[in-house]
């Protein structure tokens, strides 16, 4: 009869699942809500809506050039923007003295970041010209494709680990999202074109998947480099990209605008609005995540169809109100708790939720269990 391995025995022994049995409970009794929900969750809620809103500031002032001036020209708004980044973050970076100057970086990664911006501009080309075959339903419901993608990104390259509660958080928001579609359908507010359903559908999902992409390789770099290099490598060879892509795709539409103050307004706002995003975003980035950041953004289109109600007369239902507690409610789960690191990865090289390692996280949880046990053994004695 062979012995039997010690650790065979410790591990089957009934006292040590009673003891973490009595662990989880001792847990849930000293559980302090104050603990998840807390001024930096608050802040990266608030974060994450301001984005939302700059989303819908981009999406209203398209709605206004598009219904009320017939222009078509979403080539020429995009390069507006990546202008704008041009000028501020790629002559910051030209300024800069040693290997994070504008030329040092080009000499070492210029092929990497012509493919980064070359995805972020037909990842917005895209998405609108899904419009012009598919329905604005489609096209909701297929745009969150990009969550999974990035959660898949950020497991592959960035060695992310997802707890349940972070798979639970975006189902939630993914119904959330369903009950807006569920009320634009009761609303009769299935616009968008039939033209070519298949085709748009899978413009959509291409935006999604570029998206994922474009913002998994944002997190890796402002958490890992340097926000302001992202930002001008972005704006450089996005600038270059659309305005080639304008200029053989949309000329004649930039030639048949009817220019006025109104016009012009419109397109500066289009501008402003997609600069402070891409302004933005990588700090919401560094201190959440891209998943995190894609389910605050789901919030946008409601936001757009709140502004809608007042600009364009669109029909209220209740389930917008219903939409919106439900993403939100996803969105502060996913961000209550914090993503690990990959076991196979050393502890602490990882970032967590809000720009903590996960090891100094673990340290935090310990130093709370053995004080909720000591007052327990102090209440005892």
């Amino acid at each position: 009869m062979s012995d039997k391995d010690p650790g065979d025995i410790i591990a089957t022994d009934p006292r040590e699942k009673d003891d973490r049995r009595s662990l989880i409970v001792r847990k849930i009794w000293n559980f302090n809500p104050k603990d998840i929900f807390t001024w930096e969750l608050a802040k990266t809620v608030a974060m994450g809506q301001f984005l939302a809103s700059l989303i819908c500031g981009t999406a209203v002032t398209s709605q206004y050039l598009a219904s009320d001036y017939h222009v078509d020209a979403p080539m020429l708004q995009s390069f507006m923007g990546y202008t704008l980044l041009c000028l501020t973050y790629t002559t910051a970076l030209l300024f800069r003295t040693g290997d994070g100057n504008m030329f040092q970086i080009l000499k070492r990664k210029w092929w990497k970041y012509l493919l980064l911006g070359l995805v972020d501009v037909e990842a917005n080309y895209t998405v609108v010209k899904a419009y012009q075959y598919t329905t604005l339903t489609s096209i909701q419901m297929l745009d969150c494709f990009v969550i999974p993608v990035v959660m898949v990104l950020s497991w592959w390259f960035l060695k992310t680990c997802y707890r349940p509660i972070h798979y639970i958080s975006v189902v939630i928001c993914l119904l959330g999202v369903g009950a807006m579609v569920g009320a634009d359908l009761l609303a009769g507010r299935d616009q968008g074109s039939t033209s070519d359903i298949l085709l748009g559908d899978g413009l959509v999902l291409l935006s999604a998947s570029l998206y994922a992409v474009s913002n998994v390789c944002q997190e890796y770099t402002v958490k890992h480099l340097s926000r302001v290099e992202f930002l001008g490598m972005v704006g450089l060879f996005g600038t270059l990209i659309s305005g080639i892509q304008l200029g053989i795709l949309e000329h004649t539409n930039v030639a048949n605008i009817q220019w006025d103050w109104s016009i012009a307004m419109l397109f500066a706002a289009y501008g402003l609005c997609m600069y402070t995003l891409y302004s933005c975003m990588p700090i919401v980035v560094k201190k959440t995540s891209a998943t995190a950041v894609n389910l605050s953004l789901l919030t946008a289109d409601l936001l757009s169809l709140f502004c809608g109600l007042f600009l364009f007369q669109y029909k209220f239902s209740c389930l917008y109100m219903v939409s919106l507690v439900i993403i939100l409610i996803g969105f502060i789960a996913f961000n209550a708790v914090a993503t690990t690191p990959n076991p196979a990865e050393p502890l602490g090289q990882e970032e967590g939720v809000h720009g903590n390692s996960y090891d100094t996280i673990t340290k935090q949880e310990v130093v709370v269990t053995v004080q909720g046990e000591e007052k327990e053994e102090v209440i005892l004695n």
